[in-house]
């Protein structure tokens, strides 16, 4: 395996404005306290503190990815009104140095949860959010 690149471009940084994340009609994650992570080559990624997480919904798989800059990252899926969401969500539990910020924090996977700042945006579904 070749080793990182030392160049590859990585920040975080508080979000100020207020961050949900939105699925099957529900939002299972609002907080005022997100980080962006912004990195080369991605969209950024909202990381929420669990503490504002729904995650009675979810359940750990076995699903384990890694990445070079942020390390091992574990995953959960979600079970929404009888809807199973397989690994819509990963938390880095011990990411690498550099990356602490956002250790033990969760992000969701765009294609399977809407994440929104409920001050500049609406959900797709909105007709559907409270």
């Amino acid at each position: 395996m070749a080793p990182p690149r030392t160049d590859h471009r990585i920040t975080i940084q508080k979000n100020p404005r207020r961050v949900r994340a939105f699925v099957a009609g529900h939002v299972i994650a609002d907080t005022a306290d997100a980080l962006t992570l912004s990195e080369e080559g991605h969209e950024p990624v909202q990381y929420f503190p669990r503490k504002d997480v729904e995650t009675g919904f979810m359940s750990q798989t076995s699903k384990v990815t890694e990445c070079p800059y942020k390390g091992l990252a574990t995953h959960y899926s979600m079970m929404i009104d009888g809807e199973l969401l397989e690994n819509a969500v990963w938390s880095y539990e011990n990411p690498k140095p550099g990356m602490e910020q956002i250790a033990g924090r969760m992000a969701f996977y765009p294609d399977k949860v809407e994440v929104y700042e409920p001050e500049t945006e609406r959900p797709h579904n909105a007709h559907l959010h409270p």
